[in-house]
């Protein structure tokens, strides 16, 4: 994950990378950093929206594996657990910016980058091409309290009891079908669109949104910024 911001009038969008856009400690740490700026800028009092998404095949494809599991990780599982805290900590900034925000799901979001989807206000998703998937169930990992709780706070009840307990690969139409995303567009629509979202609900940008989501969201941001990553 190599997050970018660039500004486009009153729309901020973070760029996550043309790679898989994977959690390990690196993107983690560059992630918040990105959000350092983006919250600065909402500090302002600037009317902006934030619009997240990535370039290619993927969205995120959630937790990097490779690292989780490696070697190092494994001589070091304290590292593992503060690193992932870190990132649940991230996503419970973006689930509260006191701005509006819009996940343009380009591509494949899957474990913890479908989750991650569901911390902004609002998604949008390509219509023809990737997967929206909760897959834990088949990785054999559990998931966090916090992770539970922003499937349970941002989808119906059975939208993410299929979600959780088969793994189920949501495309487009049946993301919009169970209230996972908004909306769905063609890969050269999507970007456009959710900038023209983001910088419509710009005016609405102020402290006290950021209080309408802290009370809107209490007790999923509470379990995500508590971090608790059992059985990991």
């Amino acid at each position: 994950m190599e997050p970018r911001l660039s500004r486009h009038d009153d729309a901020i969008i973070l760029d996550l990378g043309d790679g898989e856009n994977r959690f390990n400690p690196t993107s983690i740490s560059r992630l918040d950093e990105a959000i350092d700026e983006v919250a600065a800028i909402a500090a302002t009092g600037d009317k902006v929206g934030l619009v997240t998404t990535g370039t290619g095949k993927f969205f995120s494809n959630g937790i990097d594996l490779d690292w989780m599991l490696g070697d190092a990780a494994q001589q070091d599982p304290e590292a593992v657990t503060t690193s992932l805290a870190a990132m649940l900590d991230v996503w419970a900034r973006v689930m509260s910016l006191p701005i509006p925000t819009v996940a343009a799901v380009n591509g494949h979001a899957f474990a913890g980058g479908a989750m991650f989807a569901l911390a902004h206000d609002h998604v949008l998703m390509r219509a023809d091409r990737g997967f929206w998937c909760v897959n834990e169930v088949l990785l054999q990992l559990p998931l966090a309290p916090g992770m539970q709780a922003i499937l349970q706070a941002r989808l119906p009840a059975p939208t993410a009891r299929r979600a959780i307990l088969t793994a189920h690969r949501f495309n487009g139409p049946e993301a919009v079908a169970g209230s996972i995303a908004e909306e769905i567009h063609d890969a050269d629509n999507l970007r456009p669109r959710a900038v023209e979202l983001a910088r419509s609900l710009a005016p609405t940008a102020s402290p006290v949104l950021g209080r309408l989501k802290q009370d809107l969201y209490a007790d999923t941001l509470a379990l995500l910024r508590t971090g608790g990553l059992p059985g990991l």
